[in-house]
């Protein structure tokens, strides 16, 4: 068998746009053989999938699944470019693919997921439905004795975690459903960093400079805004949605438990967009064709 150097898996990856797993088993098959490496890829269409990688994938679906005592639980985000491409069932059926891996192997690293058999899984999926699909994060939750709940928007756009010490799952449950709602920023007033509180009170102080009050009452004013805004920001200090009466707090203590931790995923947060203007392009067309 021919050797796979590194320099080769490069060259194919520069000239067919693949990942690096699907470029070295490509040489492997064709035993070195980079031109017939790349006949083979244009056959099985992966070359098509590729072309598709670099378009922007930014809508899909997220989910979870929690152990059957509550002990952990995962959740996965997996993109596709249109919501249409989420809804269809072949995409559905592979983020639960995705989030079974996850939950059986308890590994997060995307890189390593798409290792264990989801990367041709992927690329044939992206062949079927004609858009590029990309795993984009994972995340296991517990594990340590503590109670895993969680709740997912009924249209798997946003789902959470969250750990609780004590309690119990449905108590875990309630608390996940808050945090969909509100997307609190910490735990406890105690977690809201220092760079935070001084960006914030920055702000504060120039909008009640403006008001001609003197230094004291505006620092007064400051202080006021700034307890205001760590009230809103921590989970705990938060009213309960389903009932304003109680803090989350309060409401964890009351069955004897402690938030401990939640992770929030919204379906394409952070991903930025590409905006095409129909309109203007279909124009600037017309104007180079004339």
């Amino acid at each position: 068998m021919a050797e796979i150097t590194a320099g080769a898996v490069k060259e194919l990856r520069e000239r067919t746009g693949l990942g690096m797993m699907e470029c070295k088993k490509a040489l492997v098959e064709a035993e070195g053989d980079l031109d017939l490496a790349i006949e083979n890829l244009r056959k099985s269409g992966s070359m098509k999938a590729a072309k598709k990688a670099g378009r922007t994938a930014a809508e899909g679906l997220v989910m979870t699944k929690i152990a059957d005592n509550g002990s952990y639980g995962v959740m996965v985000e997996v993109n596709s470019e249109t919501d249409f491409a989420a809804r269809e069932a072949n995409f559905v059926a592979f983020v639960g693919k995705v989030l079974d891996l996850v939950f059986t192997s308890k590994e997060t690293d995307v890189a390593k997921l798409m290792a264990m058999g989801l990367e041709e899984q992927r690329l044939a999926l992206i062949q079927k439905i004609g858009e590029n699909i990309s795993v984009r994060r994972a995340v296991l939750v517990g594990g340590n004795s503590e109670t895993v709940g969680s709740y997912v928007h009924s249209n798997n756009k946003i789902a959470v975690l969250v750990a609780l010490q004590g309690g119990d799952v449905d108590l875990a449950r309630d608390i996940a459903m808050h945090v969909a709602a509100t997307n609190p920023l910490v735990v406890t007033p105690e977690e809201v960093s220092a760079d935070i509180l001084k960006k914030e009170s920055e702000i504060y102080t120039a909008q009640a400079a403006e008001s001609g009050k003197p230094a004291d009452i505006v620092e007064k004013m400051v202080s006021g805004r700034l307890r205001k805004y760590i009230e809103e920001v921590s989970l705990t200090e938060q009213a309960f949605v389903k009932d304003p009466d109680i803090k989350i707090g309060k409401l964890a203590k009351q069955s004897n438990a402690t938030v401990l931790s939640f992770v929030r995923y919204m379906v394409g947060e952070g991903i930025e967009k590409e905006v095409v203007d129909f309109a203007a392009e279909v124009a600037a067309q017309a104007g180079l064709n004339r």
